[in-house]
């Protein structure tokens, strides 16, 4: 996306056009910003550096603030355009330092590698376990098969769950079967490693939803894709 000139406001829907309204620079500057930042291993300190070698005068708060702003926009937008996941899942959680603190980001692929969802918890437990899978089956529909490690939590999580459907989910407790989404956890942390832990949960959550918005672009989980069109383009696509 190219840096000159200005894209005018009046070309964004209404809801979107009411965020942008008072971030007072050109919308291609603000969108770059905001996709490098979650698709990049890059500080905000990073990004102020980088723009200032193209010219344009950014301070990281600015950044920050752009980024907290637009990205439940952009995941909002990608909901909407994310292609169906298969029915076998592989489910972990990953630790992300939150404040000095160890807060859990529950995340599942299916079998093919492709995200099914994500959700940041304060606690590692059954609650934020079961809270994890009706987020995830709202969003992909309830699998067939959940793959799992050892863990108490998210087993009794499904068993509860299973109590209340007609058709309960096999769950296969396989750790060796789980190193795809424990690889997966590797394009997230990589990310997020330059940011040196997250200061509010809060933003932590939104950064986080950015982060793995780009990681289900880059794996081809956005649908009325054309051939030719980059990541960087079908991101740019969910606003503009």
């Amino acid at each position: 996306m190219a840096m000159t000139g200005k894209m005018p406001r009046t070309t964004l829907p209404p809801g979107i056009a009411k965020v942008m309204k008072r971030l007072h620079y050109p919308l291609d500057v603000i969108l770059l910003c905001v996709r490098w930042y979650v698709a990049y291993s890059l500080s905000l300190r990073d990004l102020e550096e980088k723009m200032a070698e193209r010219g344009v005068e950014v301070d990281h708060s600015s950044v920050h603030r752009w980024v907290i702003k637009l990205v439940p926009l952009f995941e909002k937008a990608f909901r909407k355009h994310k292609r169906p996941v298969g029915k076998s899942w592989r489910m972990d959680e990953t630790y992300i330092k939150v404040r000095g603190q160890w807060k859990y980001l529950y995340r599942a692929v299916d079998k093919a590698g492709k995200t099914i969802d994500f959700l940041l918890r304060a606690h590692r437990d059954k609650a934020a376990a079961r809270r994890y899978f009706e987020k995830a089956m709202n969003q992909s529909d309830a699998p067939e098969t959940v793959t799992m490690d050892k863990s108490g939590a998210n087993l009794a999580a499904i068993q509860n769950i299973n109590a209340e459907w007609e058709a309960p989910i096999e769950v296969r407790q396989v750790k060796y079967l789980n190193n795809i989404v424990e690889q997966d956890h590797r394009a997230i942390k990589r990310i997020i490693n330059p940011m040196m832990g997250f200061k509010d949960f809060r933003c932590a959550r939104i950064i986080l939803s950015g982060i793995e918005v780009m990681n289900m672009i880059r794996k081809g989980q956005m649908k009325d894709l054309t051939i030719t069109q980059t990541a960087a383009a079908q991101f740019y696509s969910l606003l503009v």
